[in-house]
């Protein structure tokens, strides 16, 4: 956690194999058949009171046009009425007054903007976003929920770090649905 009080998450859903999408983009292979019975189990209740600890989300353009195409087959939005800062530099649709589009530097947007003004600030979704939050050294954690399939190829959780970053395993747990979920801090 930063000294601000503010912590910058990470959070990727990928397969075994590290990828969080098809090179098409497609995420079928997110709902699995597996079965962990030791596993700890996933109430609504629990995700519902976790979401609401979230402040905000930052993603990256494709991550919302997936999430609106869940939206239009009728998953709902995901986020909630949580402020959403959607990074592009093309025009997208606009469907709700909590999204908000980001051109700019990254580290700006963070650092001048989230921090002052939110506790938990959730990097939700894009490889390339994941890999410029961990290169200009702006996350405080990663979690990273691994999904009990291998799909071979797609779309890397981070895209071209050029650099080690350093993590301490902080707390991991595994679901009857067979996904384990690690979280760790970005060793500064």
């Amino acid at each position: 956690m930063t000294n601000n009080g503010s912590c910058v998450t990470i959070h990727m859903v990928a397969s075994l194999d590290g990828f969080i999408a098809r090179k098409d983009g497609g995420v079928d292979w997110l709902e699995t058949a597996d079965e962990f019975k030791e596993g700890e189990t996933l109430s609504p209740e629990f995700i519902q009171e976790f979401l609401k600890s979230i402040d905000c989300y930052v993603m990256g353009s494709r991550t919302y046009e997936t999430a609106l195409g869940f939206e239009a087959k009728g998953f709902g939005w995901s986020y909630g009425d949580t402020p959403t800062f959607v990074l592009t530099r093309r025009p997208l649709p606009k469907t709700r007054d909590t999204v908000e589009f980001y051109a700019g530097d990254l580290a700006q947007l963070v650092n001048g903007r989230l921090k002052p003004s939110f506790r938990s600030i959730w990097f939700v979704g894009g490889g390339e976003v994941s890999g410029e939050c961990l290169r200009l050294g702006l996350a405080d954690e990663v979690r990273y929920s691994i999904v009990p399939i291998l799909i071979g190829e797609g779309i890397p959780f981070f895209g071209g770090l050029n650099r080690d970053v350093a993590l301490h395993l902080v707390e991991m747990k595994a679901y009857t649905s067979g996904m384990v979920a690690l979280r760790h801090e970005v060793r500064k």
